[in-house]
């Protein structure tokens, strides 16, 4: 296992312009499911304000935790990257951060049928790059991002799961996706056993998959992450050759 402990970081991204000034917009997609009945999400979304109009950019889909589902989409910029971006930070990716409705949860198949099919009318409407599409999430996201990447193994080529976890089973699905997960050591919410134990089990198989374990933070390890410009350097490190897979 890879792992490391580590004090929360204080490092900020860095901000050309005033956050009215970016390229923001709140959208809703809807999709029919395998049952045949309609389904939608409400989403955020954030393009980079100096990206050459020609270039093919990065995708980074964010999914929030569980005390942000609902019908208020400026919940989904209460953490994450959406709110830093809302404090005026740049990011170098497309961010799309979408709602879950009430009473539901990013791992339900339905749901999870939902986020790959915006991801793909995302990658339609804009001039998304398929071989850099990433995807993260907290506590409730962070379970997501672990099932929506066992799911679909070929859809994105690099996961930073915090404060989540997954079945030990998914691990197969999962070996060929490099994993940078977080959790708090003393997380009173989700245990940090259960990130721990599916990067034991990647790490077993041969994955790329590393842990860091912060002191002191208790179930809120994703201010620390998400404010930490490392894990964006990381995540463009990494590109698949596939697109949209199974």
């Amino acid at each position: 296992m890879a792992s490391s402990a580590v004090a929360p970081y204080t490092t900020r991204l860095s901000s050309n312009m005033p956050a009215d000034k970016k390229r923001q917009a709140t959208q809703r997609f809807t999709w029919t499911g395998t049952d045949g009945n309609q389904r939608s999400f409400s989403y955020w979304c954030y393009l980079p304000p100096d990206a050459p109009p020609t270039s093919r950019l990065p995708l980074l889909l964010f999914l929030h935790g569980a005390g942000e589902r609902g019908n208020n989409l400026s919940l989904v910029c209460k953490h994450g990257p959406p709110k830093l971006i809302e404090q005026g930070e740049d990011f170098p990716f497309v961010v799309i951060a979408p709602q879950c409705p009430f009473d539901q949860w990013w791992t339900m198949p339905q749901n999870l049928i939902g986020l790959a099919k915006l991801v793909e009318q995302v990658s339609a409407d804009y001039p998304i790059d398929p071989e850099r599409m990433y995807v993260t999430g907290m506590s409730m996201g962070g379970y997501g991002t672990w099932q929506l990447a066992a799911t679909y193994p070929k859809l994105f080529a690099a996961i930073v799961p915090i404060c989540g976890g997954t079945n030990l089973s998914q691990a197969v699905a999962l070996q060929s996706i490099p994993v940078w997960a977080f959790h708090g050591r003393d997380d009173d919410i989700v245990p940090l056993i259960r990130s721990q134990e599916i990067i034991d089990e990647l790490t077993k198989i041969g994955s790329d998959a590393t842990l860091t374990i912060y002191d002191n933070v208790r179930h809120d390890s994703w201010s620390a992450t998400y404010a930490n410009r490392e894990i964006y350097d990381w995540l463009l490190t990494h590109k698949t050759s596939n697109s949209f897979g199974e």
